[in-house]
């Protein structure tokens, strides 16, 4: 299936795969001083700076209540998302499991401790951290689909299945999915 799929990317433009872009997410709930350390990791590990997420609701059990800050993520494109790819790839050890993908062809993932990232130190004031790598692939003819004027609906060939998103990570990053 995976040589079908390859030749039929090369034969025709609009149906080569690309990275849209990259969530990196930490969750370390309602601590604030914890989702600020998280908030500054996230900064020296991508470049950019964080956005803070809230709670959509209240949950007593947890310590939760609706509307404050819980998380912490940054958002990845071009060229910036694939050199992190490649980090957090290393970090997994170039192993993805078959379950991570889902049928449009996204894909996630978690990394344990931040330590895992190839270049980076341990921080006594920071501490330790683990995160989830969200990916999102799509297609050159997608913003049909989203943009405001005259939107259109996709057609299937305009979609990322599973088995193109899988192809599309073994050739491009040599990650093996088990």
């Amino acid at each position: 299936m995976s040589e079908e799929v390859s030749k039929r990317e090369t034969k025709n433009p609009m149906e080569k795969i690309r990275i849209e872009k990259v969530i990196v997410h930490i969750s370390v709930g309602s601590d604030w001083d914890r989702l600020q350390k998280a908030a500054k990791l996230l900064e020296t590990l991508t470049g950019q700076k964080p956005v803070f997420r809230q709670a959509k609701k209240t949950i007593r059990a947890f310590g939760i209540t609706r509307k404050r800050p819980m998380a912490t993520m940054v958002t990845l494109r071009g060229e910036k998302a694939i050199k992190f790819l490649k980090r957090a790839f290393e970090a997994i050890e170039n192993k993805l499991k078959a379950s991570s993908f889902d049928e449009f062809g996204n894909f996630a993932f978690g990394i344990p401790e931040h330590l895992y990232i190839p270049d980076t130190k341990y921080d006594p004031e920071i501490g330790i951290y683990g995160m989830d790598v969200i990916v999102h692939l799509s297609k050159p003819g997608r913003r049909v689909k989203l943009r405001k004027y005259r939107k259109s609906r996709l057609g299937k060939r305009a979609m990322v299945t599973r088995e193109e998103a899988i192809a599309f990570v073994k050739n491009e990053f040599g990650v093996e999915v088990v």
